[in-house]
């Protein structure tokens, strides 16, 4: 089949199965340009919580997955790449958490939403890369802070709350390939353009920043009058999303390594796979669930 037929095909079971297709940032190009809903992983999960759509197709990995059964209990999650995972996320287990627990009794623990939900079902609330500091700021002062995976993003909102965080050994393979001589190249190639890095880059990385942004925050900052051109410091497909969004703005990507080979799994073949045979449907047991939703539904509450 030609692209043009798998399009028409996944357009047509998508309105007979009452489905939205969700695609992060992160996802082939195709794959967004088919997409209803393009975005971060905590947004695109509140989209399907919000919508009438009976099925939600997830093109990510899958801790996002997880994150849209968790707040849309009644609806379809269906994921067209059950294999696609994600690395940070898989360095923590809800085992491992537990005994972390125990070496620092009465820390509070904060979870990035690049967590399992088991992971998050352990912690006390969740955070994603453009709230991290609002909700370690929530937290009372006299108390221990546990950050986990992400031991560079946890740096990061360490040093702009001036809160000792308790750091877990993980970190962004793909960000981490991102490294501060491939910002200094790309400043001279470019020297009018501003430099926009994610906060699960590295700190020397974040130093040669003009801003230390989420992807949402990347694609927010793109749109300031003032940015003619971009260098990006994150995973490249947020470049597809940013010269669609800003075709007369230019876009760099600081490093042609940062490509997540997880997010690149889903195809447009694999959406309408999904679609025609209604798999491969991404669920969360109910005491875990409930669980990683308190998680989840402190940080909502905090209002950020």
């Amino acid at each position: 089949m030609t692209a043009r037929t798998i399009v028409d095909k996944i357009q047509t079971l998508k309105r007979e199965r009452n489905a939205i297709i969700l695609a992060h940032n992160y996802q082939p190009d195709e794959v967004q340009a088919i997409a209803d809903f393009i975005g971060d992983s905590l947004a695109l999960s509140r989209t399907a919580a919000k919508t009438d759509a009976a099925v939600i197709v997830f093109c990510g990995v899958h801790f996002m997955a997880e994150t849209a059964a968790i707040l849309s209990p009644h609806k379809t999650v269906l994921m067209p790449e059950p294999d696609a995972g994600c690395p940070m996320a898989d360095m923590i287990s809800a085992a491992q958490l537990r005994a972390f627990k125990q070496e620092h009794p009465g820390a509070l623990v904060v979870a990035y939403v690049n967590s399992s939900a088991a992971v998050k079902a352990e912690s006390d609330i969740c955070c994603t890369s453009s709230n991290a500091q609002d909700v370690v700021q929530s937290l009372p002062e006299d108390r221990d802070i546990i950050f986990i995976p992400d031991k560079y993003l946890g740096s990061y909102v360490a040093a702009q709350t001036g809160r000792k965080l308790i750091l877990w050994n993980g970190y962004c393979p793909i960000h981490v390939k991102i490294q501060p001589e491939d910002i200094e190249r790309r400043k001279r190639e470019h020297p009018a353009a501003k430099v926009a890095v994610h906060p699960e880059c590295t700190p020397p990385v974040i130093q040669r920043a003009d801003a230390v942004l989420s992807t949402e925050g990347i694609c927010r900052y793109a749109g300031r009058p003032e940015v003619k051109e971009l260098i990006v410091g994150t995973e490249i497909g947020v470049l597809y999303r940013l010269r669609t969004e800003h075709p007369e703005k230019r876009f760099y990507p600081a490093s042609d390594t940062a490509v997540c080979p997880n997010m690149k799994k889903t195809t447009l073949e694999k959406v309408l796979w999904s679609l025609e045979r209604m798999e491969h449907i991404v669920s969360v047991p109910p005491d875990i669930a409930t669980r990683a939703r308190q998680a989840v539904d402190a940080m909502i509450a905090i209002g950020t």
